[in-house]
């Protein structure tokens, strides 16, 4: 058996074999279930994994309660007495965002953050149905991706060293759009203070913009890069690199693409 085969296999068993379907055919899974798929052997220990993942999930601006439905399951104690134990009932990105929370060194996080990675993405649409939607539904579409990629990438910059997250991304936006920051950008596109970049971005921009997340994000796990300034550095190099992808193949540069009309 190959190595590669039976991480496969791990995964099947580890993950896929403590999946539950309810009558409407939603996958969840149980917490602490999970946690012992991931090697947790304290509730306490996992709880805390469990909590920052749901803050992730509120900044991420999806509902806890379609992902984390807090249950209690009743138990029978040593002595013979029925109790009752916390409990939860994860959704699929739950168990992603517990993944992306989980300590790092563990091989089985790895295992899962890739797993439950791969089958989020298998619940995308098409590129079909892409293709059909009108251009305020793709920038929804690349608005929701690239939310979700910055939470990603802040975890990983994290786990590097980075502490001052404003001037981390500030690194990216200059590589992309020639030395321009995220309050530069704001300013060019006419927007009040402290309204929101990525809300004021068309699809073609967003698309740019997530691939440099996700870039950086893998060049900063693939590379292991360590310390705050080397990840920085890091950030502004990809930006700088994706412009100039987009340059090579004649695209229009990010900050001349149109800001959206209000709606």
């Amino acid at each position: 058996m190959n190595k590669m085969k039976g991480v496969e296999q791990y995964k099947n068993q580890s993950f896929e074999d403590i999946k539950h379907t309810d009558v409407n055919g939603n996958e969840y899974w149980y917490a602490r279930e999970l946690m012992s798929a991931l090697q947790y052997s304290k509730w306490q220990n996992f709880k805390k994994i469990i909590n920052k993942a749901i803050v992730a999930c509120e900044n991420s601006e999806i509902s806890t309660d379609d992902c984390f439905t807090n249950i209690s399951k009743p138990i029978i104690s040593g002595k013979g007495k029925k109790e009752y134990i916390e409990d939860y009932k994860l959704s699929r990105y739950a168990c992603y965002l517990i993944a992306q929370n989980g300590d790092s060194r563990k091989k089985v996080i790895a295992l899962a953050q890739t797993y439950f990675a791969i089958q989020t993405r298998k619940q995308e649409i098409t590129e079909q149905e892409y293709i059909m939607l009108t251009e305020d539904e793709k920038r929804f579409y690349q608005m929701d991706l690239t939310r979700k990629g910055n939470y990603s990438l802040n975890q990983t910059a994290k786990r590097a060293g980075v502490k001052k997250f404003d001037k981390f991304h500030n690194y990216g936006y200059r590589g992309l759009y020639n030395g321009e920051t995220a309050d530069d950008i704001a300013k060019r596109k006419g927007l009040r203070y402290r309204e929101d970049i990525l809300d004021n971005m068309g699809s073609d921009e967003l698309i740019a913009n997530l691939f440099r997340i996700s870039q950086t994000e893998q060049k900063l796990r693939k590379d292991n890069i360590k310390g705050e300034q080397n990840a920085n550095l890091t950030h502004y190099e990809v930006g700088r690199k994706v412009r100039k992808a987009i340059a090579d193949i004649g695209g229009t540069m990010p900050e001349d693409l149109p800001t959206p009309k209000k709606v």
